[in-house]
């Protein structure tokens, strides 16, 4: 038991003898993340979306539809879209591999498949990118009916 605690008293000395060279930190200027910085940049993409929900109507079960969101780069730096998460395997989501410029625009085609589904669906994409906030949701909607229904 003696042995242990001169071991503890020991490392416990090590430690703090130890001291920190902080010539050796980071400057804080490094930093360019506008959630963690004290002075949050002014340059960064935006990522503004015409419309971010679309409602198919109603249509037939088993029938697979589509609509492109239509987004522009409403910042000053190029957009990156990371990913886009889809709500269940349904639903998938198209969406452009390669920055897009300050003014520009792009599209993200969301594809739905009623196959096996009925009634109201409202389905949901999230769209991943460099932007603040950095996910932005994108739904789409429709009555499923089955061909007696129509």
């Amino acid at each position: 038991m003696k042995i242990r605690i001169i071991i503890l008293f020991a490392v416990a000395l090590m430690m703090a003898a130890c001291g920190r060279n902080d010539n050796q930190r980071l400057s804080g200027d490094l930093v360019t993340n506008p959630k963690s910085a004290e002075k949050p940049s002014d340059v960064k993409p935006v990522i503004q979306f015409e419309k971010t929900e679309f409602d198919f109507g109603k249509i037939l079960q088993g029938e697979v539809v589509s609509y492109t969101f239509h987004f522009t780069n409403a910042g000053n730096a190029p957009l990156i879209i990371t990913s886009v998460e889809k709500s269940c395997g349904c639903t998938t989501g198209d969406f452009p591999r390669k920055p897009v410029e300050p003014g520009q625009g792009g599209d993200i085609k969301v594809t739905y498949d009623s196959k096996g589904h009925f009634g109201f669906q409202s389905k949901t994409v999230v769209v991943n990118a460099n932007t603040v906030p950095s996910q932005t949701s994108l739904r789409v909607k429709a009555e499923v009916r089955t061909p007696d229904q129509l």
